[in-house]
């Protein structure tokens, strides 16, 4: 009896081992922090500015907690683009997160937060297309948005994939991230109402952005 009940409960661990998702991250500095993501990644968190201090208050970790998941990757680089225009319209193709897709490990749900500095950079739109894609294509939002997720969906087949949106940006790019997410068959979450400091969002902001992923993940 008492073997097979030690037999039982290795089941149940092994079973419960198993269905752990694992959640990988592609980000910018909303999703960065100290010691976390790669080394040189210029993180933002912990920030003088700003009153997250601790892992446990970023959104990510909130979120991966609450789900009983586990962290996979947090590739997430403070500054960087989706597409290859940076700021001041430099090259941002060194560590724009279309180079960092085959970063994020061994995947069930990858979460790409992005967009935000393409906007702030006032990075070109470019047109929407849907397949070969060059380089110069994807200096653009639009083609670099589409070509990501569909190196993502190559690369991570069996990932779940979820883009996130931030709040307070331009209509323009709100609206060419809901028509390539829309077209490429990935769902959008649509932030809202996310306090900030600094221009990041603060411990109640990650509460925020936390609670609205569960929210819309069903």
């Amino acid at each position: 009896m008492k073997k097979l009940t030690i037999i039982l409960l290795a089941l149940v661990s092994m079973t419960a081992t198993a269905q752990t998702k694992k959640v990988s991250i592609l980000g910018d500095s909303y999703s960065t922090f100290q010691g976390v993501n790669p080394e040189g990644y210029n993180p933002f968190y912990p920030n003088d500015r700003n009153d997250v201090t601790e892992v446990s208050q970023t959104w990510w970790d909130l979120y991966i907690k609450a789900k009983g998941y586990q962290l996979e990757k947090n590739d997430s680089w403070g500054g960087s683009t989706i597409c290859g225009t940076g700021y001041g319209r430099m090259d941002a193709s060194r560590n724009n997160f279309i180079s960092r897709v085959d970063r994020l490990g061994d995947p069930d749900i990858i979460f790409i937060f992005g967009g935000t500095n393409d906007a702030w950079a006032n990075a070109p739109l470019g047109e929407y297309q849907w397949s070969d894609w060059t380089k110069d294509d994807c200096k653009n939002f639009r083609p670099a948005m589409a070509c990501l997720i569909d190196m993502l969906k190559k690369q991570y087949p069996k990932a779940q994939l979820y883009s996130i949106l931030n709040s307070e940006l331009r209509d323009t790019f709100n609206e060419s991230m809901r028509e390539v997410c829309k077209h490429c068959g990935v769902q959008l979450i649509e932030l809202h109402d996310i306090d900030k400091q600094n221009g990041h969002p603060s411990i109640a902001g990650m509460k925020s952005i936390c609670d609205q992923l569960l929210e819309a993940i069903k």
